[in-house]
C-alpha cells in the first residue's frame, strides 16, 4: 500500500491508498450499485473506464466464481472509500485479491461521494492514477491519453472469429441440445448473462464478431440477429452500421445498450455522448405503451439522440429521471431495443421479460 492520486482531466485531485500498479489512465465513471461489484468489474462494457463506486464500503462478500460477467477483470481500475478486510463466507476470494490476480489497481480512501459530484458537475473524464512523488510523469500519460470518443475498445473484448455455442462459466446454464430458435449474436463485448438468458429460452447462439457481413447471417437459417452490450462510442462502428443497415426488413433484429445504440444509427438517428452516463442498478424506466415504471441496471455512456429519430420509429421506454430514451421499436423494420440491461447482472431483474418480448413474435 502506497500513497497515490487520482488526477483528472480538468486538473483535480483526490488523494488515497494504492493497491497494485500505478500510472493506469482510463475515463473515470461512477457506479451508484451498492453490491455487485464482481458482475460490474468483469462486465466488457467497462473496458477503459476506471470505476469509482458510490457505496461507501465494498468488496463485505468477496467474490465467487459464479459472479462473473466475462473471463477476466474488464474495468482499468477501482476506486472505493473503503475496502472491506474482515471474515468470508468459505469459498470466498477477498476483493483485495481478486484484484491483485487480475493485475487490476485499486485505489483507497479516496472521499468517492466528492469524486461523484464533482463528475456529476463537471462530466465523466479521462483520469490517472499515480504515486505520490510522480505527477510530471502522469500528467504526460494523461495530456497524450486518448479520449474514450476516440478508442477501440470493442476488439479488446469482442471475439475476433465466429463462434458456436459458446461455453459460459460454472454457474450458467449449458447451451441448448435441441434449440427452437437461433440467433445470430454479434458480439460488442456481450455479457455472460445475456447469453445465459437466451439460452434459457432454448435459444441456441452463434457469436460473430464486430466485423460480421450482412450475408453471413441472411438466410443462414437464423431466427434473429441481436447485437450485444459493449464499451465505448458507438459512431466509430461505421462498418458495422452498414452492415446492420443491409439486415433491416430482412431478418427480425433485437439490440441491448450498446446494441440499441447501433440500431439507433443504422436506422438513420444519431448518438450523443451523456455527461455523467447512466451506471447503476437503479435506474428508473417507464414503458410508454403500458405506462408501467420499473428499477433497471444500466450501464452506459452514450444514448440515443431522440430529436434524430426517424418518424416510424416508436420511443418504447423512457428514463424516469432524465426522459432519456430507453428503448426503441421500429415495426417497419422489425426492430426492438432496449438501452438498459434487462438480465441486470447485478441490478433488479423487473424486465427480465424483456427477453421474451424479444422473442415471441419469431
Amino acid at each position: 500500500m502506497q500513497k497515490a492520486y487520482l488526477k483528472l482531466k480538468d486538473g483535480t485531485i483526490f488523494s488515497g491508498i494504492l493497491h497494485g500498479k500505478a500510472n493506469v489512465c482510463g475515463e473515470v465513471v461512477f457506479n451508484t450499485s451498492m453490491t455487485g461489484y464482481p458482475e460490474i468489474l468483469t462486465d466488457p462494457s467497462y473496458n477503459g473506464q476506471i470505476v469509482v463506486m458510490t457505496y461507501p464500503l465494498i468488496g463485505n462478500y468477496g467474490v465467487d466464481i459464479y459472479e462473473k460477467e466475462s473471463s477476466s477483470i474488464k474495468a482499468t481500475a477501482l476506486i472505493v472509500k473503503k475496502l472491506y478486510r474482515g471474515p468470508l463466507p468459505e469459498g470466498k476470494t477477498s476483493l483485495e485479491e481478486y484484484m491483485s490476480k487480475g493485475d487490476k489497481p485499486i485505489l483507497e480512501g479516496i472521499d468517492t461521494r466528492a469524486l461523484t459530484l464533482h463528475l456529476r458537475d463537471n462530466g465523466s473524464q479521462n483520469g490517472v492514477i499515480y504515486l505520490e512523488g510522480m505527477e510530471a510523469e502522469a500528467d504526460k500519460i494523461l495530456s497524450t491519453f486518448p479520449k474514450i470518443t476516440e478508442r477501440d475498445l470493442i476488439s479488446e473484448v469482442a471475439v475476433d472469429k465466429v463462434t458456436q455455442s459458446p461455453e459460459l462459466s460454472e454457474g450458467f446454464v449449458a447451451p441448448p441440445t435441441n434449440p427452437t430458435l437461433k440467433a445470430a449474436v454479434v458480439d460488442y463485448g456481450i455479457k455472460y448473462s445475456i447469453i445465459d438468458d437466451l439460452y434459457q429460452r432454448n435459444c441456441a447462439v452463434t457469436l460473430f464478431p464486430p466485423t460480421f457481413k450482412a450475408e453471413d447471417v441472411l438466410d443462414k437459417g437464423y431466427d434473429l440477429l441481436f447485437l450485444s452490450n459493449g464499451p465505448g462510442d458507438p459512431a466509430l462502428l461505421t462498418q458495422s452500421v452498414e452492415e446492420i443497415k443491409k439486415c433491416l426488413k430482412k431478418i427480425p433484429i433485437r439490440g441491448i445498450c450498446l446494441g440499441h445504440q447501433l440500431l439507433t444509427l443504422a436506422l438513420g438517428g444519431k448518438t450523443v455522448k451523456m455527461d455523467f452516463g447512466h451506471h447503476g442498478g437503479n435506474q428508473p424506466v417507464k414503458d410508454m405503451i403500458t405506462g408501467k415504471t420499473f428499477v433497471t441496471s444500466q450501464n452506459h455512456g452514450f444514448m440515443s439522440d431522440e430529436k434524430t429519430l426517424p418518424s416510424e420509429v416508436l420511443v418504447w421506454m423512457r428514463n424516469a429521471n432524465d426522459n432519456s430514451v430507453e428503448g426503441i421499436i421500429s415495426k417497419e423494420n422489425n426492430v426492438k431495443s432496449v438501452q438498459f440491461h434487462p438480465e441486470a447482472s447485478p441490478g433488479p431483474h423487473d424486465k427480465n421479460d424483456i427477453f421474451d418480448e424479444f422473442l415471441k413474435e419469431l
